[in-house]
C-alpha cells in the first residue's frame, strides 16, 4: 500500500502504545503521550493544549510537521518519519510540594530551552556515537553541522505580562497571578538524505544523524532517550528551585557549548549588533560576549561564528 508507513523500511513508525508504556509511569514526569501521523505544529498543538488546562508533562510527536516553527519564525519541516518533531508541555511555575519541587521565578525560565539541549546533546551522543554538540542558544551540531533545533514557548494563562529583563522573548507572556506554561519543541533530523536536506543559505550546514554516520538511526530508543534525559534534568532544575548551578545544569551545558571562545557577532531582535568572543553562559542562560566595550550579556538574538578573517558563519537558521 503506497500510504502505509511500512512502505520505506528505513524509516518505520513509532509506536504509540509502546511509547507510552516505557514513558507514561506512575511517578514519573510524562502524564500523556500522543504520537500523531501529521500535525501543522507540535508546539502549536501543546500551545492549544496548555491554554485548555492541559496538566504538566505532556508529549506531543508527529510523524510529519506541515508547518513546524523554528526560533524567529523560520520553517522546520522534514518527509514524514524522517525526524523527531516532538513538544512538551511543563508548568514550573507550580509547585509541586510532593516531588519537593519549589515554584520556579520567572527569570529562571530562559534555562529551559537551554536545558533541552542539554538532554538532547547527551542522548544523540550516548545513542549514536557521534561528536553531538550546543551552538547557543538553540541548535545542536554534529561535526559543525545543524542537526536540531530547539523552540521554547510561552501559554499565557491571562490578560497581563510578566517578563524579567533576562526573559527570552518567546518567553514573554506570562500573567501577573499565575506564570505561563513553558512548551519546549524538539526538531531533530535523524534519516534525512542529501536530496531532503533543507537549504543551509549564508548560515549552518545542515545534516543528518544517518548522513554523519550514526551508530543508530532508530528513532524510538531515541525519543525515549530524549525524554528520559529531559525528565532527569527538569527534575533536577524544579528540585533546585530553578537553579542552574546548584542543579548541575549551568557545568554540564558549558561542557556541551561550542559557542565559547569563538568570536561571534549577534544581532539583536532590535537590530543592534555585537561583535566580540562569547566568554561564558551566566546564571540566567545569557551569552556574555566580550566585545571592544566591554562585556555584553545577550539573551536573544542570532549567533554566528565568525570564521578567521571576519566572515560570519554558522549562524542560527532554525
Amino acid at each position: 500500500m503506497p500510504s502505509s508507513p511500512y512502505t520505506d523500511l528505513d524509516r518505520p513508525p513509532l509506536d504509540q502504545r509502546a511509547l507510552r508504556r516505557a514513558l507514561v509511569v506512575p511517578g514519573g514526569l510524562w502524564t500523556d503521550l500522543e504520537v500523531r501521523p501529521v500535525t501543522r505544529s507540535t508546539n502549536a498543538d501543546v500551545l492549544a493544549a496548555a491554554r485548555a488546562g492541559a496538566a504538566e508533562g505532556l508529549v506531543v510527536a508527529a510523524e510529519q510537521q506541515s508547518a513546524g516553527r523554528g526560533r524567529l519564525g523560520r520553517d522546520w519541516i522534514s518527509p514524514p518519519r524522517a525526524g523527531l518533531a516532538v513538544s512538551v508541555l511543563l508548568r514550573p511555575a507550580q509547585a509541586r510540594p510532593s516531588r519537593g519541587w519549589p515554584a520556579v521565578p520567572i527569570s529562571r525560565y530562559g534555562w529551559l530551552s537551554l536545558l533541552a539541549g542539554v538532554a538532547l546533546a547527551e542522548a544523540v551522543t550516548r545513542l549514536t556515537e557521534l561528536p553531538a554538540r550546543l551552538k547557543w542558544p538553540n541548535d545542536l551540531l554534529i561535526d559543525g553541522a545543524k542537526c536540531a533545533g530547539i523552540l521554547a514557548e510561552a501559554a499565557p494563562v491571562g490578560p497581563a505580562a510578566l517578563a524579567a529583563p533576562s526573559t527570552p522573548p518567546e518567553l514573554v507572556g506570562a500573567a501577573t497571578a499565575d506564570a505561563p506554561a513553558v512548551v519546549l519543541g524538539i526538531g531533530l533530523n535523524v534519516t534525512l538524505r542529501s536530496d531532503e536536506l533543507p537549504q543551509p543559505g549564508a548560515g549552518l550546514p545542515v545534516t543528518s544523524l544517518q548522513l554523519a554516520g550514526a551508530s543508530t538511526a532508530d528513532r524510538d530508543p531515541l525519543l525515549r532517550a530524549v525524554l528520559r534525559g529531559l525528565e532527569s534534568w527538569y527534575g533536577r532544575w524544579r528540585g533546585a528551585g530553578g537553579d542552574p548551578v546548584a542543579a548541575g545544569l549551568h557545568p554540564a551545558y558549558l561542557r556541551n557549548c561550542v559557542t565559547l571562545g569563538h568570536e561571534v557577532r549577534v544581532s539583536l531582535p532590535s537590530g543592534s549588533v555585537h561583535v566580540g568572543v562569547a566568554r561564558t553562559i551566566d546564571d540566567d542562560g545569557r551569552l556574555v560576549v566580550r566585545t571592544a566595550d566591554g562585556d555584553v550579556a545577550v539573551s536573544a538574538g542570532d549567533v554566528s561564528h565568525v570564521r578567521p578573517g571576519g566572515t560570519p558563519g554558522n549562524g542560527t537558521h532554525g
